[in-house]
């Protein structure tokens, strides 16, 4: 038998949910900030593609371009830029593991040893930079 017609639809219950929800619990908060941080990453690579930009238009150009970048306001963005970076990276190389999950011999490899190549590769390529850079 059809239900009978009813004018209005009834309504559900929905709970409301604050816009502020992630801020109750620390695993929330972190969850939102290491998204948050993607914003960093995408900062730093439009700042080298303008850094790009202002070298191919000449000297001059990128000097101004290096005078902006002195700025102190400037300097302290580009530090919690790094620091927002940091934190992107490092949740990044420990996710790593729960995201790709290695199995040897039909055992799954420990969270350590697939996240410290990771780790391991960064800090080579940090001092291979830093080399590159500070050699004189």
């Amino acid at each position: 038998m059809p239900s009978p017609y009813t004018e209005f639809h009834p309504r559900w219950y929905r709970a409301r949910v604050s816009t502020w929800w992630w801020l109750g619990r620390w695993p929330y908060l972190r969850f939102i900030l290491r998204e948050l941080t993607s914003l960093a990453v995408a900062y730093f690579v439009g700042l080298t593609l303008f850094q790009l930009h202002a070298l191919s238009q000449g000297p001059a150009a990128y000097g101004r371009f290096q005078e902006t970048l002195r700025l102190p306001w400037m300097l302290a963005l580009h530090f919690v830029a790094l620091l927002f970076v940091l934190y992107h990276t490092i949740t990044w190389f420990n996710l790593a593991p729960k995201a790709m999950a290695v199995r040897l011999g039909g055992r799954r490899v420990p969270d350590l040893l697939v996240a410290a190549p990771n780790y391991v590769l960064w800090l080579a390529a940090s001092a291979g930079l830093a080399w590159l850079l500070l050699r004189g």
